[in-house]
């Protein structure tokens, strides 16, 4: 019988991992049941989850994957034959070739990958809240900021729509009375203090935390074009799924901002796709590396939160796979809805290091022939305990498996390739300029300068806030406050187009330039996100 090479290794139906007393197959069915890769520094997990991620692509699965040293980057180059690679591929019967897969770069500061981008409105409250760092008092101020922001049609696309919408609900200070100047931002205040006592202090604080954000450069994060998340569901001219690596070695300098920017991630997949059920092979599969950072200090309604995105986005076809160093960095809920394991060795040089051990092999279905517990501390370098789900969806016992070598390059790639890369994406081109669209803080600006040009006109104005109020509540009306991104009809796409034109032709001039803001933006991104993604609507359900 001839020796297999890697292409042929893999099936239509499962992905070769390893050998050991048993071959250590990943079933492509049970791929969306999550997963976990744990192991100490340098034990061997970005190789695991390389092989994992060529495996998916292989099979036409498109892959997500966060890049924290930048060694998975050779993954879009050819590998190399060296003699260690060709001796474990010897002992595991596999006749090594060298591969490479289509890879593309994403980096949220746009240096090293195309720019990842979202607006103030899709990133919504709970999660900016919690990139904020935010305690209960000032969340309810930040939800407050994006209700009144709804209600008057103040479209949020970056940090200064954000800055200029919360001194926009400030109590105003100043002389009252007859002689006073009419404050042209009355009514946004007024319904600010509608939901509660919204103080000079608790908006001060949040803009100090905001300015913190910008500086660790998350305001690079916030504007337009927005990302479209389906540009990481699409696979090559072979076939085979793409490779979608976001690169974190600068995003990891400020933990939470990437902690959160993976998590909207995944609210943003599970609001856009559709039901799916269980497929032959994922749409996606999605590894998240440093996971436990996700859940570090995480208040218990956004771990709610996170259990029942983990727990639901397997019926939209998508897997999830964190890789941290221990089970235990993951919560018991979470941890119980992933099922294929894959552990790597832990040292246990301190009493706190054996109850980690201990913890980590109780998660595996035990073995007979292994002491699972002492196992993990004798792992070698490449080896590993492997539990991947059978035909029934149950876990298999746990087997001491080598793992199979990458067939793409091991270790980073340099700035040329990564750059020749970047120059032959489907995305070239797309996401490298941002635009600054008339949003939020444009539109405070024109009231305030309105009101100063026609100060008699500033108190007659209706109660849906003068012509503002009134396009906000036409197109309001087309569009409605629940239409989710790119979920418009026919019918409210011509309806929309309809009202631009008449608000051009008949009102002219500013009013124009203003329809043009309320039309295209609620058209555009953010528009399309007032819902605010998974985490949101879950919330409010």
């Amino acid at each position: 019988m001839a020796t297999p090479d890697n292409k042929t290794a893999d099936t239509d139906e499962k992905i070769f991992i390893g050998k050991g007393e048993q071959m250590a197959w990943l079933t492509l069915a049970l791929a969306n049941r999550h997963g976990l890769v744990t192991g100490a520094t340098g034990t061997g997990k970005t190789v695991s989850l390389q092989v994992m991620a060529e495996g998916f692509a292989r099979a036409g699965v498109p892959v997500f994957a966060s890049d924290i040293k930048g060694d998975l980057s050779g993954i879009s180059e050819v590998g190399e034959a060296k003699d260690f690679i060709l001796k474990r591929a010897g002992e595991m019967g596999l006749k090594f070739q060298p591969d490479q897969f289509s890879t593309v770069f994403w980096d949220v500061f746009g240096e090293q990958g195309h720019p990842v981008r979202a607006t103030v409105t899709e990133m919504g409250p709970l999660l900016l809240s919690r990139m904020l760092d935010l305690n209960d008092v000032q969340e309810g101020v930040l939800n407050v900021a994006f209700r009144v922001a709804d209600e008057n049609g103040l479209t949020l696309i970056d940090m200064k729509d954000l800055r200029a919408l919360l001194d926009a609900i400030v109590p105003a200070t100043g002389k009252k009375g007859p002689d006073a100047e009419e404050d042209p931002l009355a009514e946004i205040r007024k319904a600010a203090q509608g939901f509660g006592n919204v103080t000079k202090a608790t908006v001060g604080t949040i803009q100090r935390q905001l300015l913190v954000l910008e500086n660790q450069g998350g305001a690079k994060f916030f504007g337009e074009p927005a990302l479209t998340l389906k540009d990481f569901i699409r696979t090559d001219s072979d076939g085979r799924g793409m490779v979608n690596i976001l690169v974190a070695d600068k995003l990891m300098q400020s933990p939470r901002l990437y902690a959160t920017f993976l998590l909207w991630m995944l609210s943003e997949l599970f609001e856009e796709l559709p039901e799916a059920g269980d497929l032959p092979k994922p749409k996606l599969v999605f590894f998240f590396d440093e996971a436990h950072l996700l859940f570090n200090d995480a208040p218990k309604a956004l771990m709610d939160k996170i259990e029942q995105v983990v727990r639901l986005i397997r019926s939209k076809g998508v897997g999830v796979y964190f890789v941290t160093q221990n089970p235990i960095d993951v919560p018991d809920k979470v941890l119980a809805q992933l099922g294929n394991r894959v552990q790597h060795a832990l040292r246990a040089f301190t009493p706190r290091d054996q109850k980690a051990v201990a913890a980590a092999a109780q998660t595996f279905r035990p073995n007979p022939k292994l002491d699972t517990a002492r196992v993990i501390m004798e792992l070698g370098n490449g080896e590993a305990l492997v539990s991947f789900l059978e035909g029934g969806g149950t876990p298999a016992m746990v087997e001491r498996v080598m793992v199979r070598p990458p067939t793409g390059r091991i270790g980073p790639i340099t700035p040329e390739d990564r750059k020749a890369i970047m120059n032959k994406s489907p995305v070239k081109g797309k996401y490298e300029t941002a635009v600054d669209a008339e949003s939020a803080y444009e539109m405070l600006q024109k009231r305030i300068a309105d009101t100063a040009a026609h100060p008699a006109e500033a108190d007659g104005g209706s109660s849906g806030g003068g012509i503002l109020g009134q396009l906000g509540g036409i197109v309001g009306s087309i569009f409605g406050t629940n239409v989710k991104r790119g979920k418009m009809s026919t019918g409210q796409v011509i309806a929309r187009d309809v009202t631009r034109s008449v608000t051009n032709k008949v009102l002219g001039g500013i009013v124009a330039d203003l329809g043009k803001s309320v039309g295209g933006s609620l058209g555009g991104s953010v528009g399309r996100a007032l819902v605010r993604g998974a985490l949101g609507g879950l919330l409010r359900r």
